[in-house]
């Protein structure tokens, strides 16, 4: 009998314990390179062991989100030991193949593919088994794992931890790869979401931005998110005016630890979220952008990982203490980093589930026709 996809995916996760345990084990005997080697042994049967029980299976990305489920393992057993909850499963790894995984930010990003990004490994496999359309999960997917891994390699090349680069930081290299081809077949699939009709299209695009009270909130919220991408985004270029000093020093000093995590992170939102704010305006103010709904969903995983990952290193015990939101202003400061996230989740929650605005005008006598 073969084994649900669904419970292989879930056994691929576990697996990961003993499996590390296993070259934690090991691994003490040898020399970096060496580590690179054992964990390409390992690593390379778990293709066939994906693939051949399951070649019925026309969908590529079946194999590919199977693969990460076993990865999302590792990166549960590299948090919970970082964070004390177990012992002796990758200390050795952590340690001597990439240790910039043992910093607050490795060990958030560790958290959200182990927990969120798993969760959506599972949805899409259990979508593609019982051939429905996982477009939608894709596409926040997508968006989440790319910015964990643009902030996670580029601090890792320029932070504190540029010269304790081991063979191991190879392996994320091609991870590179995947979020792009498997947001080429999201993009392609057809959309889901229900269509409305000519009369409801018409009805909403006719109305203005005041009597759509939704609409002018999220106006606002991406009007205060353009300012505050705007500042942080000076405040980590070093800008000399007194606010961004005060800010850095007195508010969120964690922008300017060494590891670059943070001050990486600022600069991705400078200058590819704050354009996606600016465009999100346009198309809410302006009828018929029917690319808003697939962009809204990329940049609400993309944000929602990167604040995760932010707030929570930023308070986590593993920054040096200089580093941490001080007590004084720790609510303003995470009450506004938290609103940061949840804003993009709200407009792509409207986007997909309201659609009639973005969709193009279509006349009363063409939809009959199509109909």
């Amino acid at each position: 009998m073969r084994l649900h996809p669904l419970w292989a995916a879930v056994g691929l996760f576990l697996s990961a314990f003993p499996l590390f345990y296993l070259l934690n084990a090991v691994a003490a005997l040898l020399s970096p390179p060496m580590i690179a080697v054992l964990s390409i042994i390992i690593l390379s049967p778990l293709f066939v062991l994906i693939y051949l029980p399951n070649r019925s299976y026309e969908d590529p990305l079946l194999y590919v989100f199977m693969v990460l489920c076993f990865i999302a393992g590792t990166d549960a057993v590299i948090a919970l030991e970082k964070d004390g909850y177990t012992s002796s499963f990758a200390d050795f790894y952590i340690r001597e193949g990439e240790p910039y995984l043992g910093t607050a930010y490795g060990i958030m990003i560790s958290y959200w593919h182990a927990v969120v990004n798993f969760a959506m490994y599972l949805l899409m496999v259990a979508a593609i088994v019982q051939r429905k359309s996982y477009r939608n999960v894709g596409l926040y997917w997508t968006g989440s794992f790319t910015m964990a891994l643009v902030v996670f390699l580029l601090g890792n090349v320029i932070g504190k931890y540029s010269s304790e680069i081991q063979p191991a930081f190879l392996f994320n290299l091609p991870y590179l790869i995947i979020p792009i081809w498997a947001a080429k077949r999201f993009f392609d699939q057809p959309r889901t979401c229900p269509l409305p009709t000519a009369d409801k299209v018409a009805e909403e695009q006719n109305k203005n931005l005041l009597q759509r009270p939704m609409d002018l909130g999220l106006v606002g919220f991406l009007l205060l998110a353009v300012i505050y991408t705007l500042f942080r985004g000076l405040v980590v270029l070093d800008c000399p005016a007194n606010s961004c000093f005060d800010y850095i020093y007195l508010q969120e000093p964690y922008l300017r630890d060494p590891v670059a995590y943070p001050k990486i992170q600022m600069l991705v939102y400078l200058f590819y979220a704050l354009p996606y704010f600016c465009i999100s305006i346009y198309a809410l103010l302006v009828p018929g952008c029917t690319w808003m709904g697939d962009w809204a969903l990329v940049f609400a995983g993309a944000i929602g990982q990167a604040q995760f990952s932010h707030v929570a290193a930023s308070i986590h015990h593993r920054t040096p203490f200089p580093y941490r939101i001080p007590e004084r202003d720790w609510w303003f400061v995470v009450l506004c980093n938290v609103a940061y996230a949840v804003g993009p989740q709200i407009l792509a929650y409207r986007c997909l589930y309201k659609p009639a605005f973005f969709c193009s005008s279509v006349s009363q006598s063409k939809e009959k026709k199509n109909q």
